[in-house]
């Protein structure tokens, strides 16, 4: 009895320090189960999925026994013509080689992939019988090795059977997957920990993607030496990715307010909404952040500084890889696909690109600002983390405080002036919102509701940072 009382007190302590701005007011262990899913409208369960994940200094060198390991007679590797010839491939293909492991590669991927390139890169794994498939690079490799995998496994399925609704059919993968092994060489995308693939669907001119716990590597070998190998502009803009991962999963709408209940366990969506877990993994990454981000930028040969990045960016893709993002992404995927002429520093590619976590943090000061009267306690609480003096600051500053946080942090590390410096006018703000509205999946999760009008004032708000 002693140990249930204990119990009872600890989680009676819980409540009492559960957060209590609108969107975390409700107390996350509400008795209901399966059954309330035919009386009630939203969730009251949220599950974990992550890959396994193996870190440390020249742990690539291990692969070629893990490929071994798993019996592997064909594996598919992919990456892009950059990496191609850079150590990170270079290390992965010596120790397959010395472990007798046949495999072949596929060096076409395109940074920030299309529709087109996924569907080139699935020819190539339907074109023969990999039983494996190992993905060296950053978040467009490793997504674009997620869907070769997936759709070679489903030699009958459509191209838009498994990507996201609206754009769409939206269906459950129900196949076996081969075994994926992700390498990243960035430290931004957390993609090496997520079932989630993201690709620019050209006849919308905006991102969509394919979402299932399905599509999650096997194994992610997070070997810090590669991200040695970053220019300066890459590392800061993956590290943007990883800044917004974490403040969007912790400020997103709790998976117990999210809407539908799921039926069936196999329709509950991978981005479920901010829950217990996923806030730690989430909060952790933003120290992260916070401490080393401006250091990996300046000095390529920080290796505590990039080493720590890398694992940041793990630690917030099990974060929003559970929880999701909302607004930041979701207005993100339009700014990408509707790219003019701008091509990002450092991005050695031969097409006009906003590169994604740039794409996502330009709008982050206005977003933060209009989601903060939702729960101000969260947003205070990640601008203290990234430096700010909140000890006399009222709850409604929650989101101009954020706002002018963030600002600091991205001038300081010679971010563009906002939308306007990477091709966009007030004209082209129509565009943008029309592209932002099929993003649901991760709109639907910010804490607040919003409007067409809503959208169109964030994306002019962001068109001017400083």
């Amino acid at each position: 009895m002693a140990g249930r009382d204990r119990i009872a007190h600890l989680l009676r302590q819980l409540e009492k320090a559960a957060c209590r701005c609108p969107a975390h007011s409700n107390t996350y262990h509400q008795g209901a189960g399966a059954a309330a899913c035919t009386v009630r409208k939203t969730d009251y369960a949220f599950e974990m999925a992550s890959s396994n994940i193996r870190y440390g200094e020249g742990v690539t060198r291990e692969i070629g026994m893990d490929l071994q390991n798993m019996g592997a007679r064909n594996v598919c590797v992919m990456t892009d013509k950059n990496l191609s010839v850079l150590p990170p491939v270079k290390a992965v293909l010596e120790s397959m080689a010395q472990n007798g492991v046949n495999y072949k590669v596929y060096d076409q991927v395109r940074v920030e992939p299309t529709d087109t390139s996924f569907k080139q890169a699935i020819a190539f794994a339907k074109n023969d019988s990999f039983d494996v498939y190992v993905a060296v690079g950053g978040g467009s490799v490793i997504d674009t090795c997620k869907a070769a995998n997936l759709y070679a496994s489903h030699p009958e399925a459509e191209f838009l059977d498994f990507v996201n609704a609206p754009i769409g059919k939206g269906k459950p993968v129900t196949g076996v997957l081969k075994p994926l092994i992700a390498v990243p060489t960035t430290a931004g995308t957390g993609s090496e920990t997520t079932g989630v693939a993201i690709f620019d669907f050209e006849e919308l001119k905006a991102k969509t993607g394919i979402a299932s716990r399905a599509l999650k590597p096997t194994l992610g070998i997070v070997d810090p030496l590669h991200t040695l190998h970053m220019p300066e502009r890459v590392a800061a803009n993956s590290g943007f990715d990883v800044l917004c991962h974490s403040l969007e999963s912790y400020t997103a709408l709790p998976y117990n307010m999210r809407k539908p209940c799921p039926p069936n366990p196999i329709n509950r969506p991978a981005y479920q909404g901010s829950n217990p877990i996923s806030d730690v993994w989430s909060r952790h990454a933003l120290n992260v952040v916070a401490k080393y981000m401006k250091r990996a930028v300046r000095d390529p040969e920080d290796l505590e500084a990039r080493s720590s990045m890398h694992l940041a960016s793990v630690f917030a893709g099990i974060g929003f890889g559970n929880a999701g993002v909302h607004l930041c992404h979701g207005m993100s995927y339009p700014i990408a696909g509707n790219v003019k002429t701008y091509r990002a520093k450092g991005y050695n590619v031969d097409h006009p690109v906003v590169p994604h976590g740039l794409s996502v943090v330009l709008t982050s000061p206005a977003v933060f600002n209009f989601t903060a009267p939702m729960c101000p306690e969260r947003h205070l609480e990640a601008a203290e983390i990234l430096g700010a003096d909140i000890s006399r600051v009222k709850r409604e500053d929650a989101g101009p405080l954020l706002a002018d946080t963030l600002r600091q942090f991205l001038y300081d590390l010679q971010v563009e002036d906002g939308l306007s410096a990477v091709g966009y006018t007030k004209d082209d703000v129509p565009d943008l919102v029309k592209g932002t509205i099929p993003q649901e999946r991760v709109t639907k999760l910010s804490p607040r509701e919003h409007t067409e009008e809503d959208l169109t004032h964030l994306f002019e708000a962001s068109l001017k940072l400083y």
